[in-house]
């Protein structure tokens, strides 16, 4: 065994700084070697020193995957700034690799002269073998084209916990605790609040808290005292509006719009929901929200999660229910009863790659025309998507204003690059929150002219928003009729007359259709080729653009939030150009959409790879339609 040095062994080593203005790090290991927390706190550092970021989790779909095989392999990247970075980096700068199969999943996205640091201890000939290596990848020439520094992680770790009577098992457990230090020296990180939270996770267990702290303070001491790394790196913080700021994911930031829904509306949120990844997060963080009026049901289907939403709803709640695209195909048939009884509904889908249970922890873009035609009969609804972690608070807010307004359930379109992802978020002013107060019935609404003076009217309609009167069940004088047979136009009574069914059928169309939206904004619009987005492809477009508008391209850029209905200005926008791209994780849904319905030529960049686009790799794609090059078909 390795002994970790002494403090009082430890001699400093002179060390250069050098100052950068981006760095992209990725951790990588064994689904149970601690990456994903070890990469989120590395964020919190990075989101306390002021850094822009930008993260992208991976991991396998298993709970454990099988230990040191390619399938188990979990890795956590951070992208972090001292300017506005719009995406968690295309390639690594530097790669953490806590085992062979971490290095061999992981080793192609690396580029030239970049930093590779390796935990030598786990490149014993059993794990090189699991991961498929005929031989040891540290001891040919494979690695030569980067800088490889190989630390015996485990050994140290175990040395510097051995006078704490802590085991080689459980000392193993603390390595990533290792990996965080050293990286937290060379990028000149601050220590204190990442021992405060070891501290204070592991509350509980004091023993672990200090073993974990002991871990962190080696790797740190390590970096500072081994000749090894003769360089440290110092990231400015970034120049932000101001604010008050913190690091959000995209399922924190949709739960906290959701409870900031509850209280500019003043009703109690209800969340009926069926655990799902990548969805589950929402549901685990309003289930800690219950002092702000949140009530949360974990039900034992999707189904049960949607009816019991509705029915919050219609009790006078705000109801929501939370899944990814296989729980919308079972909840398709509440969603229409929804459309059917015009109560406010927020569905959100969290995006995964499909079909059936398809790619769980993996990211898609695929569920958009579920979430517009994924219902039997015409059951139209509003469809909004963020298109990042920190816009899905403002979007849900949205989201539940159109379903509040015009009685209505509203899809929100999220995905796992958004779910899981974070960056930082400027926290709003309440006060700049809209206004989303509920004006319930109280009082019958017939009138004397058409006989039905004294009578409740469930489907007399609001002039302007052509959205129904929202009665409390219980309320005296207001009692009607609700569920999912065709409703007569005003009374609310079960009608099978034609007539009647296709004026509401149109009526309900309209009430969507009117439904005014933000016009769609344009950058840099003297430009001859629009590149228009939607969700999470809003941040590789806007690195893509960039990088052509640096070589010199004129190239614009648009991004949609609204879905449906699309902002009035959306066809004269497409026809303002001479080529329109449309980048998807689909198979070109949008542009489908688009086609049919404006009958303007989209060109379609696709991917489904599981994967978002890079920037690098979406600029090349992008090249020829700027360039006015012969585009394959």
């Amino acid at each position: 065994m390795v002994r970790a040095p002494r403090l009082e062994e430890l001699h400093m080593v002179q060390q250069r700084v050098e100052r950068r203005a981006r760095v992209v790090i990725r951790f990588a290991g064994d689904s149970g070697d601690g990456m994903q927390l070890t990469g989120d706190r590395f964020t919190a550092e990075a989101a306390a020193f002021g850094n822009d970021l930008a993260t992208f989790p991976s991991f396998p779909a298993e709970i454990r995957a099988p230990a040191g095989t390619l399938a188990g392999v979990s890795s956590f990247q951070l992208h972090f700034a001292d300017y506005d970075i719009l995406t968690p980096g295309d390639r690594p700068d530097v790669l953490v690799v806590m085992n062979p199969a971490a290095l061999k999943a992981n080793l192609g996205d690396l580029p030239r002269g970049a930093v590779l640091i390796v935990n030598v201890d786990e490149f014993t000939p059993r794990n090189l073998a699991k991961a498929g290596y005929a031989g040891n990848p540290l001891e040919d020439s494979s690695l030569e084209p980067y800088t490889v520094h190989q630390v015996p992680m485990a050994a140290l770790t175990a040395g510097a916990l051995e006078p704490l009577g802590v085991g080689r098992k459980d000392a193993d457990r603390s390595k990533n605790m290792f990996a965080l230090g050293l990286l937290s020296w060379m990028y000149s990180r601050p220590t204190e609040e990442t021992e405060r939270w070891l501290r204070s996770k592991f509350a509980r267990r004091p023993e672990v808290a200090e073993a974990n702290v002991v871990a962190f303070r080696t790797g740190h001491a390590y970096g500072e005292t081994t000749e090894a790394f003769a360089v440290t790196y110092e990231v400015a913080p970034a120049v932000l509006p101001d604010g008050t700021y913190r690091q959000i994911t995209g399922n924190t930031a949709l739960a906290y719009g959701i409870v900031a829904a509850g209280r500019r509306s003043g009703l109690p949120v209800f969340l009926g929901s069926y655990p799902i990844t990548p969805a589950s997060d929402i549901l685990h963080e309003l289930a800690g929200l219950k002092r702000f009026g949140v009530t949360t049901f974990q039900a034992e289907d999707e189904i049960a999660g949607v009816g019991a939403a509705i029915g919050a709803s219609y009790g006078g709640a705000l109801g929501v229910t939370t899944t990814s695209g296989p729980g919308i195909s079972l909840k398709s048939e509440a969603i229409g009863l929804a459309v059917m009884t015009e109560l406010p509904l927020l569905v959100v889908d969290v995006q995964r790659g499909g079909p059936s249970t398809g790619l769980p922890t993996k990211t898609e873009q695929a569920d958009l025309l579920q979430a517009l035609f994924g219902r039997n009969g015409e059951a139209p609804l509003p469809v909004v998507a963020p298109r990042s972690p920190s816009d899905a608070f403002d979007v849900a807010v949205e989201a539940a204003r159109l379903a509040l307004t015009y009685r209505t359930p509203v899809l929100l379109l999220s995905d796992g690059a958004i779910a899981n992802g974070s960056e930082p978020w400027r926290l709003p002013e309440e006060d700049a929150l809209p206004d989303l107060t509920v004006t319930f019935a109280t009082a019958p609404n017939g009138s004397e002219a058409d006989g039905t003076d004294g009578r409740f009217l469930p489907y007399l309609r609001d002039p302007e928003t052509l959205a129904r009167p929202w009665a409390v069940p219980g309320t005296p004088g207001l009692a009607h009729r609700i569920g999912g047979l065709e409703k007569a136009d005003k009374t609310g009574d079960i009608s099978y007359d034609p007539a009647n069914h296709e004026f509401m059928v149109r009526v309900r169309q309209a009430k969507i259709d009117g439904i005014p939206v933000p016009d769609l904004e344009v950058q840099d619009p003297d430009a001859d080729v629009l590149v228009l987005g939607w969700g999470s492809t809003y941040g590789p477009i806007g690195a893509a653009v960039r990088r052509l508008r640096a070589a010199g391209h004129l190239i614009a850029q648009a991004h949609l939030r609204h879905l449906n209905p699309f902002p009035a200005n959306t066809e004269a926008v497409l026809r303002s150009y001479r080529r329109v791209v449309v980048p998807e994780m689909n198979l070109g849904q949008l542009a489908f959409l688009l086609q049919g319905r404006f009958c303007v030529p989209v060109d379609s960049i696709t991917k489904v790879s599981g994967m978002p686009f890079g920037a690098a790799e979406l600029a090349e794609l992008l090249g020829p339609y700027v360039t006015k090059e012969e585009v394959p078909a």
